[in-house]
């Protein structure tokens, strides 16, 4: 059994005052998919809380019964500050529109992952989940994504959504100026990358394969590699 983070938006508003959120799909799907394979799971954000869903998903719930579980999760996340990669094994960010404005940049959220990547330990996104990678530094310096491949929700994908002009940035277009190698596939088919310990899925629908590749990725030794530690129970820290 693995100890997983998943790191989910706070942001429920865009500027223009239209609702956002986290992309339901994009956490419940991966939350199954690693409940399943009998993964301990805590829920996470910068504010803490209950999590804003994305209006135009937070219908797909009542056509997807087995998601009940993921949804009260979402209504108790921890505060992000106070989670330490030394008490994980790999962390799982989905996206939504909401991380464009609260993930980027964001020093607990930086100091988070720069860790995990420090330890080798395996760190999965999905769709705007990247956004996450914005502003982060590795212990050289450089970008956290520079020299990575990955993918993310494509410049065209954004087009398509009709919120272009509304994002404060195009994030495929950012992880490339940051020095990451942006593969990405058709709009709204699975589409995902694999590099080193990144795990990158492009959007929605690439959710169930990404969180497929980090259950692999547990399984081929990162948790055997992790120092030995007391098991925790769902949701709860590991004594550092």
């Amino acid at each position: 059994m693995a100890n997983i983070l998943m790191i989910v938006t706070s942001a429920g508003r865009m500027p223009n005052g239209s609702g956002t959120g986290l992309w339901l799909e994009e956490f419940a799907v991966p939350h199954d998919v690693l409940r399943d394979a009998g993964h301990a799971l805590t829920v996470a954000s910068p504010k803490g809380g209950d999590t804003p869903i994305d209006p135009h998903s937070a219908g797909e719930a009542e056509r997807h019964p087995e998601w009940e579980e993921a949804g009260k999760r979402l209504q108790q996340a921890h505060p992000l500050e106070g989670r330490h990669a030394d008490d994980f094994d790999a962390v799982f960010i989905p996206g939504g529109h909401g991380t464009m404005f609260d993930f980027p940049d964001n020093p607990v959220l930086g100091a988070v992952l720069a860790d995990f990547l420090a330890q080798g330990k395996p760190i999965a996104s999905v769709c705007h989940g990247p956004a996450a990678f914005v502003g982060v530094s590795r212990g050289d310096g450089k970008p956290l994504v520079e020299g990575y491949t990955l993918t993310a929700f494509s410049d065209e994908e954004e087009q398509l959504a009709g919120v272009a002009d509304v994002v404060p940035f195009l994030l495929s277009t950012r992880l490339r100026e940051l020095g990451a190698q942006v593969e990405n596939g058709p709009p709204m088919a699975s589409h995902v990358r694999q590099d080193r310990q990144l795990i990158t899925g492009q959007n929605p629908k690439s959710s169930q394969a990404a969180a497929e590749l980090l259950v692999k990725a547990l399984e081929q030794g990162t948790v055997a590699r992790r120092p030995s530690a007391p098991s925790a129970s769902l949701g709860q820290r590991i004594p550092r």
